[in-house]
């Protein structure tokens, strides 16, 4: 039996979920020192080299010598997705478990996440290149939302889920619609929802409108951080601005607004409406998972970190003596 796996041989894992400025960096550091983890992230677009404000990604010196792993793994121009995302966890998660340590994922991209938790199987349905092409040829003609509202038509779940400028899923979702007659939600649905890990899921939320607050002001430190330097920069390396990565919350607005097409108080006002969507749609995907310890982050820090450490105890039946650094023993212990 591997260290840090139960009796039943099943290797542990710890996820921790919430939507975007509800304080899941934070929280994961500590976590991460209390429980000798080592932390993946689980976020579709710090896996890009060079995307650092808009993405909100923890700074290297910032990580308080706790390992992240899927950070700026990949260039801008590369189409990142959750098939490859699964992949580099299937190898990842037992390579940090063989060092004594806990895997834990961290972020808030739901399908991501939840792909990897449960163990989801992506079937390969195949293309069709001329479909796809059809469909851009229509949202070009007639606008994303247009595009968007053909797919609300064949999978409200999804169009619920994928924001109507995310124009490369919309499309896929609705190939796979045409290819199949099922929809991209039912296919989930249809997964068995048993994770092959002995799974800890501890989810943040906190009040809407402290929430939304939260969002304005961080959008606010992005501008003043430099994210129209940021994405000027990506763009003037050559990164195309329909590439996956640059439809990133953070990313196709402030091109929005370098291409012309806003004015600068226009696109920060569209990029803290548009994150304030975001976040309810992460809550919307993250209620429908199960077994989840939600916690109200707004609540006292360290209060909510004790019952998380009570939880995480119960869970993985370790011992309460929260010893930094200390690896775990055979029988999943902390030694």
């Amino acid at each position: 039996m591997s260290s840090a796996s139960n009796e039943s041989g099943k290797q542990r894992l710890l996820v921790l979920i919430g939507p975007t400025a509800v304080g899941k960096t934070r929280m994961s550091l500590d976590i991460a020192k209390a429980w000798n983890a080592e932390i993946i992230s689980g976020d579709s677009i710090q896996v890009y080299k060079g995307m650092d404000i808009g993405s909100a990604k923890i700074k290297p010196e910032e990580r308080e010598d706790i390992p992240h792993h899927l950070i700026d793994i990949c260039e801008p121009e590369h189409p990142f997705s959750v098939a490859e995302f699964q992949e580099r966890c299937a190898s990842l998660i037992p390579e940090i478990a063989s060092r004594g340590k806990l895997p834990f994922i961290v972020g808030g991209t739901g399908l991501y996440v939840e792909s990897v938790a449960y163990g989801y199987d992506f079937a390969d349905v195949g293309g069709d290149e001329g479909y796809r092409e059809e469909m851009r040829l229509y949202a070009l003609a007639h606008g994303a939302e247009a595009l968007h509202d053909r797919l609300r038509a064949v999978d409200r779940a999804a169009a619920e889920r994928l924001h109507p400028n995310d124009q490369r899923r919309v499309i896929r979702a609705l190939e796979v619609h045409h290819l199949t007659g099922s929809t991209v939600s039912e296919q989930l649905e249809g997964q068995k929802k048993e994770s092959p890990f002995e799974l800890c899921i501890i989810g943040l939320t906190m009040d809407r409108a402290v929430l939304y607050e939260r969002i304005n002001h961080r959008v606010d430190a992005m501008i003043e951080e430099g994210l129209v330097e940021e994405v000027r920069g990506l763009l003037a390396r050559g990164v195309p601005s329909n590439a996956v990565s640059m439809h990133g919350l953070g990313y196709k607005e402030i091109v929005l607004y370098l291409e012309g097409h806003l004015t600068l108080p226009e696109a920060v006002e569209m990029l803290k409406r548009d994150t304030r969507r975001f976040a309810k749609r992460q809550l919307s995907w993250f209620r429908h998972m199960k077994d989840i310890h939600w916690l109200d982050s707004s609540e006292n820090f360290n209060k909510n970190l004790n019952l998380i450490h009570a939880i995480l105890a119960g869970k993985f039946r370790m011992n309460l003596e929260y010893t930094f650094n200390q690896p775990f023993d055979d029988g999943g212990k902390i030694r």
